[in-house]
């Protein structure tokens, strides 16, 4: 059901809405920056997704090919989303780190379906073999 969540980072210098339906399922990826940081994430449509802080609070980081725009708080560090383009999922999007949504209950996230990505042999439609890490 599409629902919409509150989502900040630690501090709460950076916040937003996003419309999600969480039972289509989210993602988990073994790329090195998705491993490091532990990554747990919802793609919306950038329609789907209102940033309610200032742009200035954040900063970005890219890597590789510039695909994915990783937007963090200039004050605590954390990654509440990510921003990119990759024509293979449809275009334009909105990752939103799902561990930073404010308002859904413990319960709801324990029924969430996650599919798992093995982003670090480019083999991103393929599911790593060894998955309980990520």
């Amino acid at each position: 059901m599409l629902k919409t969540y509150k989502g900040s980072c630690h501090c709460g210098a950076v916040a937003y809405e996003a419309d999600i339906d969480l039972a289509n399922g989210t993602g988990r990826c073994n790329c090195s920056i998705c491993r490091k940081s532990r990554n747990w994430s919802a793609i919306i449509k950038p329609e789907a997704f209102r940033l309610l802080s200032k742009p200035e609070e954040m900063t970005e980081y890219s890597f590789g090919t510039g695909a994915g725009k990783y937007k963090f708080c200039k004050r605590c560090g954390v990654h509440s989303f990510s921003t990119g383009y990759v024509e293979d999922i449809g275009g334009e999007f909105v990752s939103v780190r799902v561990n930073c949504l404010d308002d859904v209950a413990d319960e709801e996230l324990a029924t969430v379906p996650v599919n798992f990505a093995n982003g670090r042999d480019n083999a991103w439609w393929n599911k790593p073999m060894i998955t309980c890490h990520l």
